[in-house]
């Protein structure tokens, strides 16, 4: 790390003494505390993904911007202040920049998180889902950056697909085309977030942490650029069937047609709709599947730092 860059990171106690001892570490994006759930369960889920890693072998490092430094993990006082912070930026790679030069607080999406994880040398990443090709994409061009970061960043992002409210097929699609390795795990189907099932293949299998692990160092042997995608579903017992969630989701995208809703409004409006119309169960989901993300990844990390 250059002195640059030293001047821009602090490092939670914790994350410092595991990434100089070369443990095992897997970082976490911050926005699912600053708009993805209310206070104070926003604080008690982040701290329970924490606690899953750690059960699971692994450092946590949730990642986000403050005083103009990134922070590579937070201390107790820190993750609380940003679960209850206000008007906290969402920073993607064309904001990070600006949020750090200004001064400013700022989550991490995942996007953002790649880009930091990589320059802290971290290699692994859990999250929930990742943002995608949004519906009508041909008409509004509304594509998530994550796509491509996971082109650009050496990170493994595990997470339960992407968002099901997304278009699922041109989002494979935009991952082909940017050399994205998507690795379904334990099976053949690509993940939908709220369900195990999407109605698509996906274009890689793996069952096992290990061979994800040794994918991962073999991009970085052969000197390719960009990162994987590990595709987990969802466990069984927390899932919402497709047959279900999908008449759901067309509900909430006619109501957000219907209120000229669109931009980035959109995807808040939808998981709170969608919120609504499960009665719930759609965020009871969403934390089953995060923490079974993060046990997956910390296996993946482990496998890291034993094949390495």
């Amino acid at each position: 790390m250059t002195q640059d860059l030293r001047d821009l990171i602090s490092h939670s106690a914790e994350v410092a003494s595991a990434l100089a001892e070369g443990r095992a570490v897997v970082a976490l994006e911050s926005t699912i505390i600053t708009h993805g759930m209310p206070y104070p369960q926003n604080l008690e889920t982040a701290r329970a993904v924490e606690a899953e890693l750690r059960a699971a072998g692994a450092v946590p490092a949730t990642i986000a911007v403050m005083g103009g430094r990134i922070h590579i993990g937070l201390e107790e006082d820190a993750l609380d202040a940003l679960a209850q912070a206000r008007g906290v930026m969402k920073l993607s790679r064309a904001d990070l920049a600006f949020c750090l030069a200004s001064g400013a607080t700022g989550a991490t999406t995942v996007a953002a998180t790649m880009i930091c994880a990589a320059l802290a040398g971290i290699d692994v990443f859990a999250t929930g889902g990742i943002g995608g090709v949004h519906r009508g994409a041909e008409d509004t061009f509304d594509i998530s950056a994550d796509l491509a970061e996971l082109g650009a960043s050496p990170v493994t992002v595990v997470a339960a697909g992407a968002k099901a409210i997304l278009d699922l097929p041109k989002t494979l699609e935009v991952l082909e085309t940017n050399g994205v390795p998507v690795i379904a795990f334990g099976q053949a189907e690509f993940p939908a977030f709220w369900s195990r099932s999407s109605g698509l293949a996906a274009p890689l299998r793996a069952d096992d942490a290990g061979t994800i692990a040794a994918a991962h160092l073999m991009r970085k042997r052969l000197g390719l650029p960009g990162g994987q995608l590990v595709a987990n579903p969802i466990p069984p017992e927390a899932e919402i069937a497709r047959a279900e969630i999908t008449p759901v989701i067309e509900t909430a995208l006619a109501e957000a047609a219907a209120q000229g809703i669109a931009a980035k409004a959109v995807t808040p409006f939808l998981l709170q709709r969608i919120f609504e119309l499960t009665e719930g169960r759609s965020l009871a989901s969403n934390i089953a599947l995060v923490l079974n993300n993060a046990r997956l990844a910390a296996a993946i990390a482990r496998e890291i730092v034993s094949q390495r």
